[in-house]
């Protein structure tokens, strides 16, 4: 394989990887509806992590993610996390709608959610170290730099769905009422609820399976 098929297989396996609802989706959606850079903000936070991640794979982490004792911490820590973040979006769906909104700078801290969002979703961990591991192997067999353009195309997939995530759901916000804008962000609040209690249940099945 050369050394373009395989960008073009990134690209392709990451995109779709990207398009796949979770909760850094629902969170574009909802914060891009006051900022309307806030999906490549989310974007530079999931970076945060995902970087260094891609290296410590490299070095071995892979293997350590695969443990079902690791899997299941993970599970519950991160579905205790969404959990909190989705009554937290609830919460703010239920607040008085201010027309000024769009008028002042955003109060939320998308790279911070990004970066939080990630960490909290066993899938994301679980992804990388099942086909993120394997395509970081082949990348890593074309050469170090190789593996930095193989970095980046995966993120850039990540970068230009939450970035036109958060521009349609900003422009829509505006074409809106305060009420159509509240059901968004309701929906987008509940939709985080759900992805929570399927990480908890997920992982507290795996924990009962050990004993």
């Amino acid at each position: 394989m050369t050394l373009l098929l395989f960008l073009i297989q990134v690209f392709v396996i990451s995109l779709s990887g990207a398009l796949s609802p979770g909760p850094v989706t629902a969170a574009a959606i909802a914060t891009g509806q006051r900022s309307r850079h806030a999906g490549a903000l989310l974007a530079v936070g999931h970076g945060l992590l995902e970087f260094p991640l891609m290296i410590l794979i490299m070095l071995g982490m892979g293997r350590l993610l695969k443990l079902a004792c690791t899997q299941i911490a993970i599970g519950l820590a991160g579905g205790a996390v969404l959990l909190l973040m989705a009554i937290q979006m609830l919460i703010s769906s239920m607040k008085p709608a201010d027309i000024n909104a769009q008028n002042r700078p955003a109060k939320d801290k998308p790279i911070f959610t990004g970066f939080i969002l990630s960490a909290g979703n066993p899938y994301f961990l679980l992804w990388w170290a099942t086909v993120g591991l394997a395509l970081a192997t082949t990348a890593r067999e074309f050469g170090i730099w190789a593996f930095g353009l193989f970095a980046i195309v995966h993120w850039l997939c990540d970068f230009a769905w939450l970035e036109a995530l958060s521009l349609a759901s900003f422009k829509g916000s505006s074409l809106l009422g305060p009420r159509s804008q509240k059901i968004v962000l309701l929906t987008c609040s509940l939709a985080m609820f759900f992805f929570s209690l399927f990480f908890i249940y997920k992982a507290s099945i795996a924990l009962f399976r050990l004993f």
